[in-house]
């Protein structure tokens, strides 16, 4: 069944799992002249908005932990080691995420701005006054067998 322009539409509003599969259809059968292209146009491009999204997250909740780690000083005999594992699961989701260099160089150029909101959720869980600028390289956050040292 070839479905018009017009119902894709309605379908997208409706159904939006059954829009996709006959979208994906069309394209692998070459039928180009049939796609929903605005609302595809707008999926592709939410798509790119929410990987970025999800790096800048993991990023951020990775700088929360990672000040914590080092900063926090009077909770560390007790939050240690979960702030070790948070940082190695951050660190290992984060890894997927950057398998595209596009990911990562935007968070290589956003890394102040998240670093800014970490520092302002790192606050106001610990009450520790926190470095003003990030204190790490793009490259000690990424390595998983580096760690601050504790204060």
């Amino acid at each position: 069944m070839i479905f018009t322009e017009v119902s894709l539409t309605r379908l997208y509003e409706d159904d939006y799992a059954l829009w996709l599969e006959k979208n994906i259809q069309l394209l692998a059968s070459r039928q180009l002249k049939d796609l929903d292209y605005e609302n595809l146009i707008e999926e592709l491009e939410s798509l790119g908005r929410s990987e970025r999204k999800t790096a800048e997250s993991l990023v951020k909740q990775l700088l929360i932990h990672l000040l914590l780690y080092e900063y926090w000083t009077s909770e560390q005999a007790r939050n240690s080691a979960h702030w070790r594992l948070e940082i190695a699961s951050f660190r290992d989701q984060l890894s997927d995420e950057l398998k595209s260099k596009t990911i990562y160089n935007h968070v290589v150029e956003y890394l102040e701005p998240l670093y800014k909101r970490a520092v302002k959720l790192a606050t106001l869980k610990s009450g520790v006054k926190l470095p003003i600028s990030c204190p790490y390289t793009v490259e000690q956050i990424l390595d998983e067998n580096w760690l601050p040292i504790q204060q």
